[in-house]
């Protein structure tokens, strides 16, 4: 997957995010346990809108990838060894 986001592209915003900071996280480049960067720290890296950000931390938050913590950010699933990270 590639690691820019094409704005304009077929497929949205948060769906390309989601795919880059899966890969980190399959590949084994975000650890379990390790917090996934900021939403504001997305928005500067990808350029993408808070909310796409959010949405996509969401996406890996429904697939068992991360585990949200209220006010504390998003955090890699252990689940994510098991499913090829590492």
């Amino acid at each position: 997957m590639a690691t820019r986001i094409e704005h304009e592209g077929p497929v949205p915003v948060h769906r390309q995010l989601a795919g880059i900071l899966r890969d980190q996280i399959l590949s084994g480049h975000i650890e379990p346990d390790c917090p996934l960067p900021s939403v504001e720290s997305l928005q500067r890296s990808y350029g993408v809108r808070p909310e796409d950000a959010r949405r996509a931390i969401q996406e890996l938050s429904d697939e068992g990838l991360v585990y949200i913590l209220a006010d504390q950010g998003a955090y890699v699933s252990s689940r994510a060894e098991e499913t090829g990270g590492g």
